[in-house]
């Protein structure tokens, strides 16, 4: 059917039978032959709702009524979930959202790398699909009857809505925030205005030890000074097992970005630690740290699996970050070396490769465009290349450099199906095949999947 024939308009009422899921977890339909995504649907289901935005090739619309609902759909355990937006999969069973984020990988490979038949296996699950991030961020406002309010934005505002009890959030985490607010009520600490740009808190931050039990908060200020904080540390250690250490992070700046340049530690080190499988890692505000500890973990040996190591190997890990996975790697190959362009992350890396006395990693803080074609040139023969890019995927200069120096396997440990079906076609029409991908459920509840693929180069 010729889609420019059909003419919609928004406030349009539509009726369509969901086939899919979109890479938002929104449902996918057609209404004669054009395609609606429409947040809240399920596959299976029929439904009636209202177009918002008409494009050319796609529509949005807003779900009114389902008709027919699917036998996964569920009722949401959170009070807010549809205020919110944080979550987008609460309406359906955990063993559904498993399935469906497979499916969402297939989709992807099969859509935009145009692979067919690729052995992807069922979606890991979380034993605990609820309450598992161990690092929260949540605003801080004043509502127009001056009222505190603490948790999350309004899906597509600046409007703070109350949260007391995040359902993904780990338990110590909601203890902080409610901490938090009965300091700020009882000493009547501002909350930031942001037109006005006054007030005092912007944002709360806690950060959890899931294997250890240790406990951050950070305090993020509009401003330099905060007064009654030693009455806030009183509150923490009373109220709050497992508190380590309180810092202030200061950030005067008009925003978006959570945290600014200065932090002052208030109470203890500044730090607290973490373990990931037999690793120890130390975790300071600004580090980076996998937010489902248990579920990075098993992300982590799945790709230890894939690189299939027996001690001879040399291993490079491309976007090591803080080198959580060069150092998995490095615990079975002979050497693995880490190449990241933030600074930061590379001095957390080499402080974590002290600490955990691995003496056979090294890391070099470059980017990754150009520093593997100069290690290619320089006669570097890595026999495994692992890749944990960020959402947009590999630069071509990257995915060009791998095909040069030839490993004899790519691991790719993707969060984003769309890039990693994209960058895989690369690679596999240079020379390699895909021989299995492992979907890893990461974040529970939200539509989010990550997932490692196994790559080995086909014999000449």
């Amino acid at each position: 059917m010729n889609n420019e024939k059909i003419h919609f308009t928004p406030k349009q009422h539509i009726e369509a039978t969901i086939t899919g899921l979109g890479s938002s977890g929104e449902g996918v339909g057609k209404v004669k032959g054009f395609t609606f995504f429409i947040p809240g649907a399920l596959p299976g289901e029929r439904v009636t709702a209202t177009a918002t935005l008409v494009k050319k090739a796609y529509g949005l619309a807003k779900l009114e009524k389902v008709l027919i609902p699917s036998p996964d759909r569920v009722k949401p355990a959170c009070p807010v979930y549809e205020a919110c937006g944080g979550c987008q999969l609460q309406h359906l069973s955990y063993p559904a959202q498993l399935i469906q984020k497979r499916q969402t990988v297939i989709d992807a490979l099969e859509r935009i790398g145009h692979f067919s038949g690729i052995n992807v296996n069922a979606t890991l699950g979380a034993e605990m699909p609820w309450h598992y991030r161990n690092k929260m961020q949540v605003p801080a406002a004043e509502n127009s009857r001056h009222e505190l309010q603490i948790g999350c934005y309004a899906q597509g505002t600046h409007r703070v809505i109350n949260v007391d009890d995040c359902l993904i959030q780990a338990e110590a985490n909601n203890r902080i925030t409610a901490i938090v607010r009965h300091w700020m009520e009882e000493y009547h600490i501002p909350a930031l205005d942001e037109d006005a740009r006054t007030g005092m808190i912007r944002h709360i931050m806690g950060r959890v030890g899931v294997h250890t039990g240790e406990i951050m908060v950070v305090l993020v200020t509009n401003t330099d000074r905060i007064p009654h904080l030693k009455q806030l540390v009183s509150l923490l250690k009373q109220d709050l097992p497992g508190f380590v250490t309180l810092v202030q992070n200061i950030n005067t700046r008009h925003t978006n970005v959570i945290l600014g340049p200065k932090s002052r530690i208030i109470h203890g080190p500044g730090t607290i630690h973490d373990r990931l499988g037999a690793l120890t890692f130390t975790i300071s505000p600004l580090s980076f740290f996998q937010v489902n500890t248990r579920q990075a973990e098993t992300l982590y040996q799945t790709a230890l699996h894939y690189a299939a190591l027996t001690g001879r190997e040399n291993v490079i890990d491309l976007y090591c970050g803080t080198g959580t996975i060069t150092l998995f790697l490095a615990q079975k190959a002979r050497h693995a070396l880490g190449i990241e362009i933030v600074a930061p992350a590379i001095q957390d890396a080499r402080k974590n490769a002290r600490q955990n006395r691995i003496t056979n990693s090294e890391f070099i803080c470059a980017d990754a465009a150009v520093e593997l074609p100069r290690l290619v040139r320089e006669g570097v023969q890595p026999d495994v290349i692992v890749l944990d890019p960020p959402r947009a995927g590999c630069d071509a200069k990257v995915l060009k450099a791998i095909l040069a120096v030839r490993p004899q396997r790519v691991v790719y440990v993707s969060c984003g199906p769309a890039s990693l079906a994209r960058d895989a076609a690369i690679l596999c029409s240079g020379g390699y095949k895909i021989r299995q991908v492992q979907p890893v459920d990461m974040f529970p509840q939200t539509a989010h999947v990550e997932s490692v693929a196994l790559m080995s180069r086909v014999k000449e």
